[in-house]
């Protein structure tokens, strides 16, 4: 388990790249939080990280974003619209949850989750990533107007 407090969007930024130097194919990356506590930064820089050129903006509406130019395959999902997992399902997004073919980083990962979660909480049974998968989980709380506490634990390989 980790923690991390950023002062600015630029520090979370600066740890989404530094996350990207340790990620490889098969992670998950799970973000939760409320509006505004910076998932989308925190996923620019994993995008720039790994060497994604395009701008990279919350996939609110078009659900998905995938970005293929950098060291490996990013899938940027946004989950708001997404009530239960069986829509989630439905929209054709279990593949890039369960057995990614690079990585995949999710904003509102809640609601992939049938149970709230918390740091040091068991991982719920549907959540579980399959062999040879990595879930990052995340959770981003507001601290301030520009502060943010970022924890978060790793499962899986």
């Amino acid at each position: 388990m980790g923690s991390f407090i950023s002062n600015s969007p630029d520090e979370t930024f600066a740890l989404g790249r530094r996350w990207a130097t340790e990620v490889a194919a098969g992670w998950v990356i799970g973000l939760t939080g409320d509006l505004g506590t910076g998932k989308t930064q925190l996923v620019k820089g994993i995008a720039a990280g790994l060497g994604v050129e395009a701008t990279v903006n919350s996939p609110t509406f078009a659900l998905l974003q995938e970005h293929d130019e950098g060291r490996l395959p990013l899938a940027h999902i946004d989950l708001y619209r997404m009530e239960t997992q069986s829509e989630i399902v439905g929209a054709g997004l279990e593949h890039f949850l369960t057995n990614p073919d690079g990585v995949t980083a999710v904003e509102w990962f809640e609601r992939w989750l049938t149970t709230e979660w918390q740091p040091g909480q068991l991982l719920p049974d549907s959540a579980k990533p399959s062999e040879c998968v990595t879930l990052r989980l995340v959770v981003l709380t507001d601290e301030g107007e520009t502060r943010r506490k970022i924890e978060y634990e790793d499962f899986g390989d």
